[in-house]
């Protein structure tokens, strides 16, 4: 599967912006689908992740209550609203895709097979 990730940019603090990964071919609703973040000079991060019926989402605890996952199989997208931003959560975004990963290693950047080429979000204070 191939990833486009799309809709960073820049927004005040406590402002939103919505970011959109796009996936190639007619598997992408099999895929758990994720959002993982890097800030310069850090490691990336996992951001959220949501699984291929969609019932199942998981956050990190610094966006929870302020990110919401969700995907639209029918369009291949997965979604990430992000409310209420910080200067912190300034960083490039990655959308990542794996069919077969388990819940233990959502987390993890090297259990997912397929990544987006990320899209910078810069929140300023």
């Amino acid at each position: 599967v191939q990833l486009q990730a799309s809709g960073g940019g820049l927004a005040q603090a406590g402002g939103s912006l919505r970011l959109s990964c796009g996936g190639s071919g007619r598997t992408f609703s099999r895929y758990t689908i994720a959002w993982f973040r890097q800030a310069p000079g850090k490691e990336r991060e996992f951001v959220a992740a949501i699984r291929w019926s969609g019932g199942s989402t998981y956050y990190t605890d610094s966006v929870k209550g302020r990110f919401t996952i969700s995907r639209d199989n029918a369009k291949n997208t997965v979604s990430l609203q992000m409310n209420s931003l910080k200067p912190e959560d300034t960083a490039v975004y990655y959308c990542a895709a794996d069919s077969s990963i388990i819940v233990s290693s959502l987390s993890r950047p090297d259990a997912y097979d397929y990544w987006g080429q990320g899209t910078l979000v810069t929140v300023s204070s």
